[in-house]
């Protein structure tokens, strides 16, 4: 009886220390340095500067590294962007990771290009890899780090814009806001999301 509970005790411990950190993209060279695949860049830019590299997994691209004490099993998803929470959910479950420890890396219409926001929930606002996560999770509780890309397209030509290449100045701009990005990620490991919220959500 008191291996059992010492043993349930140890999981939960260890279930608070790990977090899943994905960044939401398609995969294949045709998606590559679009706006709908900086979810990819952003783990990319984290992994690197952490020394590790991913591997080829169920579900998609893995790659695990240390942070404070935190183990981060950082996702790429082979499901293509509209079944997201395929991957995110086998991975949850895999690493027995909390719902709470989640953090997903998207990009966003809604706010101008390079624009960071940290979010503890939400609806997905018209992103399918958001709306896929929820569906599969069954709740919009998880924190998401959502990438502006502004909205400089005419109408009707929405997924062309997102699925589009970066322009130049975007491009020159593109390495400073990974950086920031990956700041913020750091931050909220570090001291949680409101107060990340507090220090980077207007900057």
């Amino acid at each position: 009886m008191f291996n059992f509970f010492f043993n349930k005790k140890k999981n939960t411990i260890q279930s608070e220390m790990k977090y899943l950190i994905t960044g939401l993209g398609n995969i294949g060279s045709e998606y590559a340095n679009t706006r709908h695949n900086i979810g990819f860049e952003i783990v990319n830019a984290f992994a690197k500067e952490y020394s590790v590299t991913f591997e080829a997994a169920r579900y998609g691209a893995v790659a695990e590294c240390k942070f404070n004490g935190k183990i981060l099993i950082l996702l790429k998803p082979s499901t293509y962007m509209n079944l997201s929470g395929k991957a995110v959910n086998y991975w949850l479950k895999k690493e027995k990771i909390s719902e709470d420890n989640l953090l997903i890396i998207n990009d966003d219409l809604a706010l101008p290009f390079g624009r960071l926001r940290l979010k503890p929930n939400g609806s997905p606002a018209g992103h399918n890899g958001l709306k896929n996560i929820q569906e599969i999770l069954g709740h919009n509780n998880f924190a998401r780090l959502r990438f502006g890309i502004g909205n400089n397209f005419s109408q009707g030509r929405q997924m062309d814009y997102v699925l589009g290449p970066w322009l130049d100045d975007e491009t020159a701009a593109l390495p400073e806001r990974i950086t920031q990005a990956v700041e913020i990620i750091k931050s909220y490991l570090t001291i949680g999301t409101e107060k990340t919220m507090n220090l980077f959500n207007n900057k």
